[in-house]
């Protein structure tokens, strides 16, 4: 155990010495490098990758732990740094959304048809569109799924290998930030929903959330969207260019 005498501290073991003579040259560039993740955070208006900062952090600096200092940094603040599956923003303060409101802009509300279509893309990606229709029992209609992709939650992931090679549907990264989730884990389940007032209390015996998939990889049973895909689903004209 270290001590203090006469003023001055005198550890006791190696490891007491090693945490009072930390290499000077080691904090100089660990402080350097939470003010570049800082800068770098702060001027995207979108959430940036850890391996973007990475490649801007002086050599051999533990990105992930850099991140997290500057996370708890921001904690206490009226601003927050947030990660948002494998990426970092800056976000007001949950608690404080209230006096950044604008009352005078307009607030666009999905329709029922919208949320249940998105709650089910999000917990039961990848999905495609006939699978959809089966767990919500009506059909889904072409403009429920375009406002869902206009807002950018919605993504097409790949084509399922079964006949038909229909299209597969998953959310995307600014599904996660807009609801304020870190990954597709840390939906709500089951019992927050119930406490929530989400779920009817006369719920199947048998019912259950299923554990949403985490990641981009592609399935098993999916494969990679091609470029006569896109085309073939109006997302490029013939030729490569983009359909504006």
């Amino acid at each position: 155990m270290a001590e203090v005498r006469n003023g001055d501290f005198f550890p006791e073991d190696e490891a007491d010495q090693a945490v009072v003579e930390r290499d000077p040259m080691l904090e100089r560039a660990e402080r350097e490098a939470i003010r570049i993740a800082e800068a770098l955070v702060f001027a995207s208006a979108e959430p940036v990758s850890e391996n973007f900062i990475a490649d801007r952090l002086p050599r051999g600096i533990d990105v992930k732990a850099i991140m997290h200092r500057l996370k708890e940094d921001y904690a206490p603040r009226g601003v927050n740094l947030l990660q948002v599956d494998e990426h970092w923003a800056f976000r007001t303060a949950a608690d404080l959304s209230f006096a950044v409101r604008k009352d005078e802009t307009e607030v666009k509300k999905l329709s029922r048809a919208a949320l249940e279509v998105l709650a089910i893309i999000a917990y039961h990606q990848p999905v495609t569109r006939a699978e959809i229709e089966d767990i919500r029992g009506v059909q889904t209609s072409k403009g429920t799924l375009d406002v869902l992709m206009e807002a950018g939650w919605v993504r097409f992931r790949g084509r399922r290998r079964t006949p038909g090679r229909p299209v597969t549907l998953g959310t995307t990264r600014d599904f996660l930030d807009h609801f304020g989730l870190e990954e597709l884990r840390d939906l709500p389940g089951l019992d927050e929903l119930k406490g929530a007032g989400l779920l009817s209390g006369r719920i199947p015996a048998n019912f259950n959330i299923p554990l949403p998939m985490t990641g981009d990889e592609l399935a098993e049973d999916e494969d990679p969207i091609t470029q006569l895909d896109l085309e073939e689903l109006g997302l490029l004209t013939p030729g490569g260019e983009a359909d504006e």
